[in-house]
């Protein structure tokens, strides 16, 4: 017995020493790509929180999140209806129709949004509440771009390092969590599309183009198929760009047969995708059956038709039949687009999708041209955002071409592509940060290749010199990569930090809308949105220009005529109207909509020097005027028809016309120049009476003496307001030395309608 309990304890001490012996076998390599990958997702996401310091309220300490820009704040209502209603609640049984917005017809949420970015926020928030994290829904909104950010920062990764290596996927990852566009589309509280939809991309990316690797099996080949679908289905039902990921897809795949890479396993992995991705998006309310005949997704059924035509073509004997086969089904393919179109089943698309294409015709709309976000991106404004890394960018298509695999001729389409539609439009610059990120990484490893190789181990490379030969040795090298490190360094922080300057702007509504970055949180739109919130009604009606619709529903409780959906172009054009006509046509477009209350926003400057007080034109409606004239003059012919004025009062849509009859560069006045050579003649003003008599003029100037005659005494307006009074104007108690001697006013009117006949 004795004998077996010493066995036994010899074997026990044994097996203990053989797991003393046992070392974990990781490489220094792997050591530091996983802490890569945990210190660039936490960048990503850390950097993302600094416009928390401007959600700080100074008197009391405590932060009080809020979300940026308008469009957030319906996804944020939105979300806050799934959480109280259920996941598919506004879509079935009965659809929900938001009577706060549009008002009288209000808006159809599930025929007119895509719901992908507010279900994946309330399926989280609900995991986060059941696990007992204690966190409101607005301040979970607010910081969910941020978690989406970091995700994205991931899942570059993993793309990067499939077309190039672990080095491609890491420098990636870390370009993206600073690329400036992207910081500021997935900072917190920019609760938007993007912040899915990038993510979406990514990922799609990743999955389709390992599914038509041809080292993998066929039963991988299908998995992944399935899961591109699923995330091309999930960016369909999250953001309009989803023609971007499928047209590019498309036009990948079609190039691979140009090249004549045909494969069965592609023909698979395109018809899985695709059929997924497509069968979910007709099942989102907003796109339905009908966005399979749109004009950008009929080109996925040209390809899998030549896809199809491919793989018949390989069973054919002969060439001569071959042949007969290419014309009999091209014949077929050209008949059928002909005859959907002609019989009207084939739909075009949206305004705004066809200016990002041909950017030309904005021109013709100016609701579209109206909105900043949507203008032909500026040189300036592009070598800001890229920096130098923009020969990077160059180089990398350079590296990308000169191996031109699947994977790189993918990555080739998605660099040429982007750059293009980021330069058309200023707000697809985000969707270009990912393809730059990776060329940009492609490039830098590339030129940092033969110089590591030096430095791990050094050739004998000669140079011939005028009196000899020196040899090149490893302090070559080191200054080679020690100098890309400069270029990279100066593309992220110089000669101004970008990245900082971006993360540090505070949110739209706690800058208060203004067109800089003021020195301390402003509170002016904040305070009138409560006055809003706890003395009026959410039945009120209350008109102002469509950008603070948003922020008048959700934050202020009450109804509004528009918002920045632009779901009725008609709609808006009216309120443009009312605001550019005199106040008794304004009160007779008012009657239509039972307005309560009108709103406008303008900012004055006051110079302390000169005690002189002025239209600052910093993001209120005092620069914002001369598109309420031209979007309402596009209906010019129709406000005539209807009586509501003459030929000869109303206006244009032409911007000039419209600066020349309401004033050039501020509503009421105009420059003198009779010498038409830029310069002001005697640097007098000449009174335009057409602008001074239109109601928005009336408002903003009636608050601008408002200001005046409370900060400096100078009596009451001399405006004299016909069918409006003053029932709250946020900002009259700024005296002029906060933001910088500029003075936001927000200013609401009660409407008095004259009695009947």
């Amino acid at each position: 017995m004795d004998v077996r309990n010493i066995i036994t304890k010899e074997k026990i001490i044994s097996t203990l020493k053989s797991f003393g012996k046992i070392r974990p076998k990781i490489s220094h390599a792997s050591t530091l790509t996983y802490a890569s990958l945990t210190i660039i997702p936490l960048i990503a996401f850390v950097i993302r929180l600094f416009p928390i310091r401007w959600e700080i309220d100074p008197t009391t300490g405590k932060t009080n999140l809020l979300l940026s820009e308008f469009d957030p704040y319906f996804h944020y209502r939105f979300t806050e209806y799934i959480v109280k209603n259920g996941f598919i609640a506004w879509a079935w049984p009965n659809q929900w129709i938001d009577y706060q917005r549009w008002y009288p017809q209000g808006f159809n949420v599930a025929t007119g949004a895509y719901p992908g970015l507010s279900m994946t926020a309330a399926f989280l928030y609900r995991i986060i509440s059941m696990l007992g994290v204690g966190i409101d829904l607005m301040s979970f909104c607010s910081l969910f771009p941020a978690i989406m950010g970091m995700l994205a920062c991931l899942a570059i990764y993993f793309l990067g390092k499939d077309i190039g290596g672990k080095p491609v996927g890491l420098l990636a990852a870390l370009l993206l969590a600073l690329h400036p566009s992207y910081i500021q589309r997935t900072s917190v509280g920019f609760f938007d599309d993007e912040t899915v939809g990038i993510f979406a991309l990514l990922f799609f990316a990743f999955l389709f183009l390992r599914a038509i690797e041809d080292t993998r099996p066929m039963e991988s080949t299908f998995k992944y198929a399935l899961a591109s679908g699923l995330f091309l289905g999930y960016f369909c039902a999250s953001w309009g760009a989803a023609y971007y990921p499928i047209g590019l897809t498309v036009l990948f795949v079609f190039m691979l047969l140009v090249v004549g890479r045909y494969t069965r396993r592609l023909l698979l992995t395109y018809s899985i995708t695709f059929g997924l991705g497509l069968f979910i998006a007709i099942n989102i309310p907003r796109l339905s059956p009908n966005y399979l005949l749109s004009t950008a997704i009929i080109p996925v059924a040209g390809v899998f038709s030549l896809l199809f035509l491919a793989e018949i073509l390989k069973t054919m004997p002969t060439r001569r039949l071959k042949a007969l086969t290419i014309i009999v089904f091209l014949a077929l393919i050209v008949g059928g687009f002909a005859v959907l179109w002609h019989m009207g089943y084939m739909g075009g698309m949206a305004g705004k999708f066809i200016s990002v294409i041909n950017p030309f015709t904005r021109a013709e709309s100016p609701l579209i041209e109206s909105v900043a976000e949507h203008r032909i991106s500026a040189w300036g404004s592009i070598y800001y955002d890229l920096g130098i890394g923009i020969i990077f960018f160059i180089a990398g298509l350079y590296f990308v071409i000169g191996n031109l695999n699947n994977k790189n001729l993918f990555l080739l389409l998605f660099g040429l592509t982007s750059l293009y539609f980021a330069c058309s439009m200023v707000r697809l610059l985000v969707l270009m940060a990912p393809a730059f990120s990776l060329l940009v990484a492609v490039s830098v490893v590339g030129l940092l290749k033969p110089f590591i190789a030096l430095l791990k181990e050094p050739p004998r490379i000669s140079v011939k010199k005028k009196f000899g030969l020196e040899s090149v040795g490893k302090e070559f090298s080191g200054s080679a990569i020690f100098l890309i490190f400069l270029i990279l360094m100066t593309s992220v922080a110089f000669p101004s930090p970008k990245v900082y300057r971006q993360v540090y702007a505070p949110t739209t509504i706690s800058s208060g809308s203004l067109s800089m970055v003021p020195s301390e949180p402003v509170q002016e739109w904040i305070n009138m949105l409560y006055w809003t919130r706890t003395r009026l009604n959410s039945s009120t009606v209350v008109c102002s220009w469509w950008d603070y619709g948003y922020w008048l529903t959700v934050l202020g409780n009450v109804t509004t005529l528009a918002d920045n959906a632009t779901v009725n172009g008609t709609q808006i054009e009216n309120i443009g109207f009312i605001f550019m006509s005199n106040e008794t046509t304004a009160i007779r477009m008012l009657k239509r909509y039972n307005a309560e209350y009108i709103l406008v926003y303008v900012t004055i400057y006051y110079d302390r020097q000169r005690n002189t007080v002025s239209f600052a034109n910093i993001g209120g409606d005092e620069g914002k005027w001369v598109w309420m004239a031209a979007i309402s003059g596009k209906a010019r012919e129709r406000f005539i028809r209807e009586g509501l004025i003459s030929e000869g009062e109303m206006w244009s849509s032409d911007l000039e016309a419209v600066r020349q009859m309401f004033g050039n560069y501020s509503l009421g006045t105009s420059w003198h120049d009779s010498n038409r050579d830029g310069r002001v003649d005697d640097g007098e003003l000449v009174t335009v009476e057409k602008g001074q008599n239109c109601t928005i003029y009336k408002l903003m100037r009636y608050a601008m003496e408002r200001w005046t005659e409370v900060q400096q005494k100078r009596g009451s307006p001399s405006v004299q307001l016909q069918y409006f009074s003053e029932a709250y104007i946020a900002g009259l108690e700024n005296d002029g030395t906060k933001y910088g001697g500029y003075v936001p006013l927000v200013c609401l009117y009660k409407i008095n309608y004259p009695p009947e006949d």
